[in-house]
């Protein structure tokens, strides 16, 4: 087994899960709450939890309820019948640093579709109501803020006594191993993949099954739905469609290829994505806004527009990859720079990294739309309150935190072709600033 690399330093992991497991669980649910019962107002809730101390937020958090924990079980295996049933084609992974290249099935967009159709299908022909979701939300993130936890020490055990290949191991610390992860490529089986359905299956597509919750459930409770919530849900869709498009790229990305599967990326994924990313949609449902069809077109065009340069660059960035350099970027041959590294293993090999296009502009210019992406679609809550606006704050610093640790991984990877890399490309995210 390989010995773990730590991610971050010691001190810094143990501040990491420490914040992780006493804020983030309360935080979800206060944000739930705020959303939902306070009129989407922090002053609200503060003034609320004041006059009341820790018993009051006692009796706001929900408990998990039977109706909550059906919905979470059947909507997981549902998810994961679609993952190991559909038909998809055979997609290779990156080599990994044990020598794993791991096989996936890319039936992503398939799994997007029977969902949602499935989804729309029992509400046309009232066999179940999407609002029935809404109404138990409170319980559904209360039951996965506990079975996720529960999850991630199942995946700290199968680390140790079943690991699905040579890419896992210890780094001797048990906080380190159970926060940043004991497996890189954790299965069930042969084809069962576990990040694939934390990550993908159950996070992002709930993400889109919530977007459409959030408009049923306007639509049942005030007979219309705004054109603020309409902007929002068809942003928030197409850019999930677009993840699902590309989930094969996806499954090369840092995530995937180097962060393994612990607390942090698989709590993060069952809980955060399905209650955090979505809290826009949730803030609307009660606030309709009116925004006037000029307005609403703007902000739908400006939104759909940063989500296709954001696929854009991964698109770009895939093919170059795809055909070893011998493509077209933005109608030329691309500028590249040839970097030798030396695996664990001691063996020598070449990437190409490159330094045109998208990629000419900043490493990491993918963000700058992804980040502007989620503004819009936050946008049309306007500025009455400032919660709406949560995730695209803690977006922006996650993936300003992610492109550090790239540059750090890839700067040890290799060594002198990255700092000639960074002199061609000389800024992080932000071109011209940053």
């Amino acid at each position: 087994m390989a010995e773990a690399k730590t991610v971050h330093s010691p001190l810094v992991t143990y501040f990491s899960m420490l914040s992780l497991l006493t804020l983030c669980p309360p935080f979800v649910i206060l944000l739930w709450y705020t959303m939902v019962h306070a009129d989407g107002s922090i002053v609200q809730t503060f003034d609320y939890l004041r006059q009341h101390g820790l018993q009051g937020f006692l009796d706001i958090w929900p408990r998990p309820t039977a109706v909550a924990w059906k919905i979470i079980a059947v909507y997981a295996a549902f998810e994961a019948a679609l993952q190991l049933l559909l038909p998809g084609k055979t997609v290779k992974g990156p080599i990994s640093p044990a020598g794993n290249q791991p096989v996936y099935k890319a039936n992503g967009m398939a799994a997007y579709f029977v969902t949602l159709i499935t989804y729309l299908g029992l509400w046309w022909f009232g066999i179940f109501n999407p609002t029935v979701v809404y109404d138990h939300l409170g319980e559904i993130y209360s039951a996965l803020i506990v079975g996720s936890f529960i999850f991630c020490i199942f995946l700290y055990i199968k680390g140790h006594v079943a690991p699905s290949s040579a890419d896992s191991g210890s780094s001797g610390n048990i906080i380190i191993d159970f926060y940043w992860g004991m497996e890189l490529y954790p299965r069930i089986g042969k084809d069962f993949d576990i990040k694939v359905f934390t990550n993908c299956r159950f996070g992002m597509m709930s993400w889109a099954v919530l977007a459409l919750t959030y408009c049923i459930k306007q639509y049942e409770q005030n007979g219309k739905v705004a054109d603020s919530m309409l902007v929002n849900t068809i942003l928030m869709l197409v850019y999930v469609t677009k993840f699902f498009w590309w989930e094969a790229g996806y499954w090369n990305t840092m995530d995937i290829a180097h962060d393994r599967a612990g607390f942090y990326i698989c709590w993060g994924c069952l809980v955060w994505v399905p209650s955090i990313y979505t809290s826009p949609g949730m803030y609307l449902v009660n606030h309709p806004v009116n925004l006037g069809t000029q307005l609403a077109l703007y902000i739908l065009v400006a939104g759909i527009l940063c989500i296709y340069i954001n696929y854009d660059c991964d698109r770009q960035r895939q093919e170059f990859r795809r055909t070893n350099g011998k493509c077209s970027v933005w109608g030329k041959a691309p500028s590249k720079i040839s970097a030798t590294y030396t695996t664990t293993s001691g063996e020598n090999k070449t990437s190409l990294l490159l330094t045109s296009g998208w990629w000419g502009l900043s490493r990491h210019f993918h963000y700058v739309p992804e980040i502007l992406g989620a503004f819009f679609w936050t946008v049309p809550a306007l500025f009455n309150h400032f919660l709406p606006y949560f995730y695209v704050i803690f977006l922006t610093i996650l993936l300003f935190d992610r492109a550090k640790r790239d540059d750090d991984r890839c700067r040890s990877k290799y060594g002198r072709y990255w700092k000639i890399y960074c002199e061609k490309v000389r800024y992080r995210i932000i071109p011209g600033i940053y």
